[in-house]
């Protein structure tokens, strides 16, 4: 398990970052200032140290300059500065991020730190910035405008219905299995709307503990709260006039959605702190791989925030729901992979083809890239082979849905597998199936289970 530092004096927005990260299987700490991010790296060792740029007693290219460039750093800030971005990378910094950005942006820039973590001798003296990211598959490395062409009726489908919604000013709700894409649906949305030239700004609700969803989503004062040490732009402020995506939206508690429900019924909001109203014009996107109109059943999600946010809705096709596009997704992958990792694989083997197209990914589109990425890592050239796959795969009786078997039957095949793993603890086995803990809930209760 990768180990990282966060340096990050916004004790809201770094502990949203550690929450999330802690989620996709990474061990977080986090220093509120410079000075204790200096103590931390001389007491401990870390694979990764990710650090804001401007911090109250410290400049975070001066964390930079003292490292001694065996331990990647990615700077962040709020200041979309290219010389101040340039500078950083010459000092050493891996990459350069400004927030907000997407929690798949980060992850992106994370594994691709950690993959070239060995060696790195070239830094790119370039500026991430979610505002203008690609809206392709889930890298952004080959070309930002590059759209893909799927042929399969599954995908034709969803096309069209992104194409009929997205000049509209509805709100979308995205259904489907993780990894399947639902923030690249989003973006696509939003890049084929009249607000495509304004902010897309993407909030992991499941990732935002529920005392902080309101700085989140609304921003706050200095001094508003323990931990608010300066101002703060919520989500709405930084979405206004564009788009604001709303990931896992059903795990929100219900204090948090009627102050959603409160800011969508009435277009303003306030910081916390402050007595100002501020008008927001934003369009709304969420995404859940949960069934809402169960936990509205339930009483769990508000019904009339369920139909503000359904006023159409998109579900997104599993990949073994569009085989035809397998081919498509992993030629592209692979030559994304081809120029994050500086490799000339040529293609796949004949057996490669063979194993995915008999394997259920279980985890998607996202499984196909981090395992096409991981296989350039392992080849040198000519074509993948099935030696450079990972165990999982070559052994998918342990991870595939079996001939025969529904979505339902082998997602509670699954969640039994992990409860029994894991001796029926809910938090590991949440985490093994690399779902939120209330989400692995509302599913034990869908099936019935008696655990």
């Amino acid at each position: 398990m990768a180990k990282i530092l966060i340096v990050e004096d916004d004790t809201s927005f770094a502990q949203m970052l550690s929450k999330f990260l802690d989620k996709n299987g990474y061990e977080v700490t986090h220093s509120p200032t410079g000075a204790d991010g200096e103590r931390k790296i001389k007491e401990s060792i870390f694979d990764l140290i990710i650090t804001d740029l401007r911090l109250p007693d410290y400049d975070g290219i001066k964390l930079v300059s003292q490292s001694n460039h065996k331990v990647p750093i990615i700077v962040m800030t709020s200041y979309a500065e290219v010389p101040t971005a340039v500078l950083a990378m010459k000092k050493g910094a891996y990459d350069y991020i400004s927030k907000p950005f997407a929690p798949d942006q980060i992850l992106d820039i994370i594994n691709s730190a950690l993959d070239k973590k060995e060696g790195i001798t070239e830094k790119k003296d370039k500026v991430r910035d979610n505002r203008s990211s690609s809206l392709s598959v889930e890298a952004r490395e080959v070309d930002d405008k590059e759209e893909l062409q799927f042929i399969s009726k599954a995908s034709d489908t969803l096309k069209q219905y992104i194409s009929l919604v997205a000049p509209t000013d509805m709100s979308v709700l995205i259904t489907g299995e993780s990894g399947t894409g639902k923030e690249v649906t989003a973006k696509s949305i939003h890049n084929k709307s009249k607000r495509k030239e304004k902010a897309f700004v993407a909030l992991d609700c499941g990732a935002i503990p529920k005392e902080l969803a309101a700085s989140e989503f609304f921003g706050h004062l200095k001094g508003s709260f323990t931990g608010a040490i300066s101002d703060k732009i919520g989500s709405f402020e930084a979405a206004n006039g564009g788009t604001l995506f709303l990931d896992e939206v059903g795990n929100l508690s219900y204090e948090n959605q009627i102050q959603l429900l409160r800011a969508l019924q009435e277009r303003k909001i306030k910081r916390i702190g402050s007595n100002t109203e501020i008008e927001v014009d934003v369009r709304i996107i969420s995404a859940t791989n949960e069934d809402l109109k169960l936990a509205v059943e339930r009483g769990d999600f508000r019904e009339d925030l369920y139909h503000r946010l359904n006023e159409f809705s998109l579900k997104i096709p599993s990949l073994v729901d569009r085989p035809q596009d397998l081919p498509i997704f992993a030629d592209y992958f692979l030559k994304v992979s081809n120029q994050k990792l500086g490799k000339a694989v040529s293609g796949f083997s004949n057996e490669v083809w063979d194993i995915f197209k008999s394997y259920g990914w279980p985890g998607n589109i996202r499984q196909l890239q981090n395992i096409i990425q991981r296989a350039v890592l392992l080849s040198e050239e000519g074509e993948i082979q099935p030696s450079a796959l990972p165990s999982d795969i070559l052994e998918p009786s342990a991870k595939t849905r079996s001939v025969g078997m529904t979505k339902d039957e082998f997602e509670k095949d699954q969640i039994l597998k992990a409860l029994k793993r894991t001796n029926y603890n809910k938090s590991k086995a949440a985490k093994l199936l690399q779902i939120t803990r209330k989400t692995l809930y509302n599913r034990i209760g869908y099936y019935n289970l008696d655990v």
